[in-house]
C-alpha cells in the first residue's frame, strides 16, 4: 500500500514538473522560439482553437518567427490572438504569411522575467510539497490505524522526503537554466 501511495506521488510531482517546463518555454529570451505562441487561442468561426491547430509556426533567422496558416481566412484573426494573448509581440502580415519580430530583451524586461521564473518555481514547489503533505497525513493516518507499523511509516515518509528533494532538485535546475538563457545577450 505505501509503494503505490509513493508511485502516486511521483507521478503528482511529475507532473508539477512537467507544467513547469511547459510555463517556461512560455518566457522569450530574445530569439525566436514557436513555443512562445503556440499556446495562443484563435477565436475562429466562433470555436477557440489552438493557433498550432490552425497554422505551421516555423523559426526564420534567431529574431523572427513565421506562421503560415493552412485556410487564408484566418489571418486576420490570428493577428487579434496575438495581439489579445499580450505576449509582447506585434505581428506584420503581407496577405499570406504573419511574421513576428522578437524584440532584444533589456535589462529590465529580463529581470522581471527573472522575477516571474522565480515565482513560477516558488508556486510549483508549493504544489510538490502539498502532494508531500497529503501522502505523509496517509502514511499517518495507515499507521494510527494500524495498518502500517511505525518503522513502515517511518521508511516510507523518509522514501517520501527523498523523492520530493529530488524533484524539487530538478525544479531548481530548470529555473537556473533558464535564468542563464534570460542573462545571456
Amino acid at each position: 500500500m505505501t509503494q503505490e501511495l509513493l508511485l502516486e506521488a511521483e507521478k503528482k510531482m511529475e507532473a508539477s514538473l512537467a507544467v513547469f517546463k511547459q510555463e517556461l518555454t512560455t518566457f522569450h529570451t530574445g530569439r525566436a522560439n514557436p513555443a512562445l505562441i503556440t499556446h495562443v487561442k484563435v477565436d475562429y468561426m466562433g470555436m477557440p482553437q489552438q493557433l498550432s491547430h490552425m497554422a505551421s509556426v516555423s523559426v526564420s533567422g534567431p529574431d523572427m518567427l513565421v506562421i503560415q496558416p493552412w485556410m487564408p481566412g484566418s489571418l486576420s484573426a490570428i493577428e487579434k490572438a496575438i495581439l489579445k494573448a499580450n505576449v509582447g509581440l506585434t505581428p506584420s502580415s503581407d496577405g499570406t504569411v504573419i511574421r513576428l519580430k522578437i524584440p532584444p530583451l533589456s535589462a529590465e524586461r529580463r529581470e522581471e522575467l527573472i522575477k516571474l521564473v522565480r515565482r513560477r518555481e516558488e508556486d510549483t514547489k508549493i504544489a510538490i510539497r502539498n502532494v508531500r503533505r497529503d501522502v505523509a497525513d496517509k502514511f499517518k493516518q495507515m499507521e494510527k490505524d494500524k495498518d502500517i507499523s511505525q518503522d513502515e511509516c517511518r521508511m516510507a515518509l523518509n522514501k517520501l522526503q527523498q523523492l520530493t528533494d529530488g524533484v524539487t532538485t530538478m525544479v531548481e535546475k530548470e529555473r537556473e537554466t533558464k535564468e542563464a538563457e534570460l542573462r545571456e545577450v
